[in-house]
């Protein structure tokens, strides 16, 4: 239960990640107020996982399940390059959460 919060906990950070674009600097309030939801609701599971994952591991995967995510959607909705470079990198952090994943008992 703890690993499926913490993968909700990292898409919930994908979500407040990209929500930070449109809220245009927080001027417009509603995506200003479901990205400070996803923001709150992200470090709450976050906070619960860590009660029975370790906080190095937790985190890690969290970071790491956000900027992948992020990374992506940033090619896909804004157009942001996608070159073997960034592809490669992405690749590395996914095989790193992978690898925490499978060292954690």
């Amino acid at each position: 239960m703890a690993w499926l919060l913490l993968l909700v906990a990292g898409l919930m950070e994908v979500g407040w990640a990209i929500g930070l674009k449109y809220t245009e600097g927080f001027t417009r309030f509603w995506p200003s107020a479901l990205t400070l939801a996803a923001m709150v609701a992200s470090v709450v599971m976050l906070g619960i996982a860590m009660k029975s994952l370790p906080v190095g591991t937790s985190y890690a995967v969290w970071v790491g399940v956000g900027a992948v995510g992020t990374a992506i959607l940033g090619i896909v909705l804004f157009n942001e390059p996608a070159t073997l470079g960034r592809i490669a990198s992405l690749a590395l952090i996914l095989a790193g959460i992978v690898g925490l994943k499978l060292a954690t008992p």
